[in-house]
C-alpha cells in the first residue's frame, strides 16, 4: 500500500451507502488538504492491506500512521483526522458510547450492509451475460 498519506481508509465502493459516505470525506479531506487516502477494496491490492475481500467488505479498515484499525474504532480514527468531526470522535470515545457505538456498528449496520453486499454479489453472478 502507498504510503504516501499519513491516514488511509479502505471501503467498499460497491456500496451505494459506503461509497456515498466516503465521498463525503474524500471531498471534505482533499477540500482541506488533508493527508487522508481513500482506497476502494474492488480496486486496490488488499495483499498490501493484509485483509482478504470478505473481510475488507465486513467493516471498515482505516491504517494511520503505519497501524490498521477495524469497525468502530476506524471510524474514530479518521473522525480524528478530520477537524470538522473531530468532536463527534471525541463524543465517540466516551465509555459508554464507544461501547454501545462499537456493539451496534458491528452487529447492527455492519451486518446489514455486508448483507446488502451479499445480494448484490449474487445478483451479478445470476445475471445472464
Amino acid at each position: 500500500m502507498p504510503e504516501t498519506a499519513e491516514t488511509r481508509a479502505l471501503y467498499n465502493g460497491d456500496c451505494p451507502i459506503c461509497a456515498s459516505e466516503m465521498r463525503a470525506y474524500a471531498d471534505y479531506s482533499q477540500t482541506s488538504a488533508l493527508p487522508i487516502a481513500f482506497d476502494d477494496l474492488n480496486r486496490t491490492d488488499l495483499a498490501a492491506w493484509g485483509v482478504t475481500e470478505d473481510q475488507a467488505a465486513r467493516l471498515l479498515h482505516v491504517v494511520h500512521r503505519g497501524q490498521l484499525y477495524v469497525g468502530a474504532e476506524a471510524f474514530l480514527v479518521l473522525w480524528e483526522q478530520m477537524p470538522r468531526y473531530r468532536l463527534l470522535a471525541r463524543i465517540g470515545r466516551l465509555p459508554g458510547i464507544y461501547h454501545l457505538a462499537s456493539w451496534v456498528y458491528t452487529h447492527v449496520v455492519a451486518r446489514a450492509i455486508y448483507a446488502r453486499h451479499k445480494r448484490r454479489q449474487a445478483r451479478k453472478t445470476t445475471l445472464p451475460n
